[in-house]
């Protein structure tokens, strides 16, 4: 015959369970729990504070589970369970740093019913969802050119700038170096950077045509090309070719940054040209004040040609009459 004892377990009916929280709810007294071998003691106002399963346990909506000691039995894990009994105390409660924690926590919350624990927890994960998305819109569109026909139509119907990546790692006419890889997946990476964050204001094109071109940057304004950055190259190894694939990043952020100051402009490219060049800066009149200059320029030139007529006709009437006297 074994010594060992197994633990009563009773089930309290509804009528005990109206009495003890009678009782309870009458004296102030405190209800031990053990959730999942964790071991808690609380009062009684602070499970029924707020509408959630622990008051529909004490009202004798549920049946509760007490051991022979008297400890109310539930079956959860009790990690997590101080954190929702501190919160159930005073309102107030410190959400763990780990987002696993956090979600775990939310399992818990939402088994106990706590509905405002519950709005609390998923406010706390949709912001740091924002802040390691960098606090920037995570979805935007790019195009994806199939076909070379299609860019000429795109580049004279859009009216905001483009910026075109052009990626073919399938160009293998020659072997790749060995951070070509490395080198072409950081042009991607910026270029998915930049998509996120400026596709309200650029247009960006991935190009996968198959063009001759690895990686190359292109970048439209007004119509027109303005600038191209080409990230490969062909270098001259022990007895081969191989192609290079660079990462020129500041120029790229340059030429991104030039491409914005064609964003909203109606004047073409050559009076936008005439503007900012200094040599054409006196050039920068309207065709009136062009006329008016043209009259004034005319009008100088026949008054000086007019003064040296007199001049010349005075000196020849003063040699008549040196050679009379």
């Amino acid at each position: 015959m074994s010594d060992t004892t197994t633990p009563i377990v009773s089930s309290i009916s509804a009528t005990n369970r109206n009495m003890m929280t009678g009782q309870i709810n009458h004296f102030g007294k405190y209800v031990k729990l053990n959730v999942g071998n964790h071991l808690f003691l609380t009062s009684f106002d602070t499970l029924t504070k707020e509408d959630t399963m622990f008051k529909a346990m004490f009202s004798g909506r549920m049946e509760v589970v007490q051991d022979s000691e008297g400890w109310v039995l539930i079956d959860r894990d009790g990690k997590h369970f101080n954190l929702i009994l501190n919160y159930l105390r005073d309102g107030t409660i410190n959400l763990p740093e780990c987002t696993q924690a956090l979600n775990e926590l939310l399992h818990e919350a939402k088994f106990y019913c706590i509905e405002s624990l519950i709005e609390l927890v998923e406010q706390q994960l949709r912001t740091r969802s924002r802040k390691n998305a960098g606090d920037t819109d995570a979805c935007c569109k790019v195009i994806m050119l199939t076909s070379a026909k299609e860019l000429p139509n795109i580049v004279t119907t859009v009216r905001k700038p483009i910026v075109k990546l052009a990626i073919n790692r399938h160009n293998n006419k020659y072997s790749y170096t060995a951070s070509s890889d490395e080198m072409l997946m950081k042009n991607i990476e910026l270029f998915d950077k930049l998509s996120i964050r400026l596709h309200n204001r650029i247009l960006f094109i991935k190009d996968v045509t198959g063009s001759e071109e690895i990686c190359c940057w292109s970048f439209y304004g007004n119509g027109q090309k303005i600038a191209e950055v080409c990230c490969t190259s062909i270098v001259y190894a022990t007895e081969r070719k191989q192609n290079k694939v660079e990462f020129f990043e500041a120029r790229i952020y340059e030429e991104t940054l030039n491409i914005l100051l064609y964003e909203n402009r109606n004047a073409s490219v050559d009076e936008i040209i005439r503007a900012t060049t200094p040599r054409f800066a006196s050039a920068a009149l309207t065709d009136d004040d062009l006329d008016e200059e043209r009259s004034v320029t005319t009008s100088t030139a026949s008054t000086a040609t007019a003064s040296t007529t007199t001049t010349t006709a005075a000196a020849a009437a003063t040699n008549r009459s040196a050679r009379k006297r």
